[in-house]
């Protein structure tokens, strides 16, 4: 028996027949998978500017072939060309839907068989009618001089572009036919490339109430996350629409959702990876799930870093998901912004896990006011956004969660290392982290006349790096200011003679308390550089607070000289932030040295040791 061209490649027939007449869950049963033919890849043109660029499949199982919409995390697959018209594709996860009355299929996740090479169109594939398995009229076949029939297109015949009366006539009876079964969509098929869904979603934050004001006029809005089995999505509701669902939305409920218009989203204002949001409308359908099925949404979805001392390894200003104990929670403070004018309270928290680091995490607003955690508990942060405050630190912008003690595996671990261990151990801030990691790998460590070299800090961002150099000298000047006593603050006290005045606290104080503020050189065997330093490097570098200095000084002079001129000639490792910055029409990098570590003298040896072997000389 000769085997043709189909026989060889295993295309599941009768899918596209199967989708067409069954309900998306008993598709997604009886095909989780599926192999197909690609038979045509085109990119959109209606693609909004600026948002991602969307590709459309039309796929074939040999039998019918029906239209697809490329998920946008697929991209790279075809701009690369890792998947041509003609492949054989095997589908590992998708979704059912339609759009306009047509069946339509989201890609979500698929290998290319390339074992089977780019073959001509297997079959002759046709159209079907999403809704009753009927077969779209075809219009005349071209003969081949063989005497097959094949369609005049490669992925076969499309539906005439006017409806033929039996057509109409057939809408027409159907048209009160009953509807196919009710199937919840996922969240992370969503796309406006879909018109009629419902989703089953978990409300895991609701803003509160915002109102602007601008030459438009005014208005105001609140935003959600909604979360199911498949991922999060934002959704936000303005002006009436607030009035109508911001009391019925709440948090950790879980509700049925329709009719909202779906839109690119805007990353500046979300934290969640969806492409897409939604915006609640005159038409939006909302409808709270009181069964038994809201216990199968998820309460909560994070992707954490691997952990806190992992966050040198992230970019500034990413927005990451974290977990780990309480170390420390401070006061509520109220301080006021520069740009506005306006106040906000805030409340520093310390956060430790077995990574042997703390990181302090901001909390804002409202959050920071009605913060209720204590120390030992574990917390779950959501979008935390990353900032280069002391080396590393977290900040929780509006959008951001914080939950207390989760009921997930990560936290009941975390509960475990400190009960254990962590309670009592010590902990080094990301700043003081020197020129080894946790692992005892060597940093970024630079020479001097490398940092000249490569123009470290001379670029648009920063740069931070290490360098294991000598003080050299300290200018004695001025090597502290009176700061004021109040946690958090920190500025600048003015004499008034009566006592010494803070204008942010609006508050007068018998005494300041002092705060290094350092400008010293140091070297090593490649060049000197001049390094600026605030109080944690300046009580490493001169051993005591600034106030015994300042004391000091007034006392005896001399003395004081004496004490800064015996703190030279003392290696450390600095860890030093790089930035440009210019004076009078000069452009030049400002070093300021965010830490500063004594030597290891016993890891200096070892590191010295791995780099005499790596040069063969040991």
């Amino acid at each position: 028996m000769t085997m043709t061209m189909e026989d060889t490649v295993p295309l599941s027939r009768g899918f596209i027949r199967d989708m067409a007449n069954l309900d998306s869950s008993s598709v997604l049963s009886r095909h989780p998978t599926f192999n197909a033919q690609v038979l045509q890849i085109k990119e959109l043109s209606s693609t909004q500017a600026g948002g991602p660029r969307r590709f459309r499949f039309v796929l074939s199982d040999g039998d019918h072939f029906v239209q697809c919409m490329l998920a946008t995390q697929l991209n790279d697959i075809v701009l690369n060309n890792r998947v041509e018209r003609g492949h054989t594709i095997h589908v590992r996860q998708y979704t059912p839907s339609e759009m306009k009355e047509k069946l339509v299929v989201i890609l979500l996740d698929f290998e290319v068989l390339s074992q089977y090479g780019i073959r001509d169109k297997i079959g002759a594939p046709t159209s079907i009618d999403s809704k009753t398995n009927r077969q779209a009229p075809q219009p005349a076949q071209a003969t081949n001089s063989n005497g097959s029939t094949g369609s005049t297109t490669f992925y076969g015949e499309q539906k005439p572009q006017v409806a033929s009366k039996t057509e109409s006539t057939y809408s027409a009876v159907h048209a009160s036919a009953p509807p196919r079964p009710h199937n919840y969509y996922s969240i992370e098929g969503l796309s406006p490339y879909q018109n009629k869904w419902t989703i089953k979603a978990r409300v895991t934050f609701k803003s509160e109430i915002k109102h602007w004001h601008n030459q438009r006029g005014e208005g105001k809005l609140f935003a959600v996350n909604l979360l199911d089995e498949t991922g999060e999505i934002k959704a936000t509701a303005f002006n009436d629409q607030v009035d109508a669902y911001y009391d019925l939305l709440q948090e950790g409920e879980v509700y049925y959702i329709s009719k909202c218009r779906v839109n690119t989203a805007k990353k500046q204002f979300s934290n969640l990876d969806h492409d897409y949001e939604l915006t609640f409308e005159r038409d939006t359908e909302i409808e709270k799930c009181t069964d038994t099925g809201a216990t199968e949404v998820p309460q909560l979805r994070f992707n954490f870093v691997e952990s806190l001392g992992k966050l040198t390894d992230v970019q500034k200003d990413a927005i990451v998901d974290v977990m780990g104990v309480i170390k420390t929670v401070g006061d509520c403070a109220q301080i006021t912004s520069k740009s506005s004018g306006r106040p906000y309270d805030k409340r520093d928290i310390v956060l430790v896990d077995p990574s042997g680091v703390s990181v302090q995490l901001t909390v804002w607003g409202t959050q920071a006011v009605q913060f209720s955690a204590n120390p030992d508990d574990i917390v779950a942060v959501k979008g935390a956004k990353v900032s280069e405050f002391n080396g590393r630190s977290l900040s929780l912008l509006q959008s951001s969660t914080i939950t207390v003690n989760p009921d997930i595996s990560e936290a009941h671990s975390l509960k475990g290392w400190f009960d254990m261990k962590g309670r009592n151990a010590t902990f080094s801030s990301l700043q003081s982290v020197g020129s080894t990691s946790m692992s005892g790998r060597p940093e970024n460590v630079k020479t001097i006349k490398q940092i000249r070299d490569e123009q470290l800090g001379m670029q648009d961002q920063p740069d931070y790096f290490s360098v294991k150099g000598t003080v050299l000298f300290i200018r004695n000047e001025t090597i502290a200011y009176a700061a004021c006593p109040t946690e958090s603050c920190n500025k600048k006290l003015t004499d008034d003679g009566d006592g010494w005045r803070c204008e942010k606290c609006n508050k007068s104080f018998p005494d300041p308390v002092y705060r290094y503020i350092l400008m010293f050189a140091i070297y090593d065997h490649t060049g000197q550089m001049w390094v600026s330093s605030f109080d944690d490097v300046g009580k490493v570098i001169l051993g005591k607070p600034a106030g015994d200095y300042m004391r000091l000084r007034d006392e005896d002079n001399s003395a004081y000289l004496d004490e800064i001129q015996k703190c030279t000639g003392k290696t450390y490792v600095f860890r030093v932030r790089a930035k440009a910055e210019t004076y009078q029409n000069t452009t030049r990098p400002r070093y300021s040295a965010m830490s500063a570590t004594p030597l290891n003298y016993a890891q200096e040896s070892t590191n010295l040791v791995k780099l005499i072997q790596s040069f063969g000389l040991a």
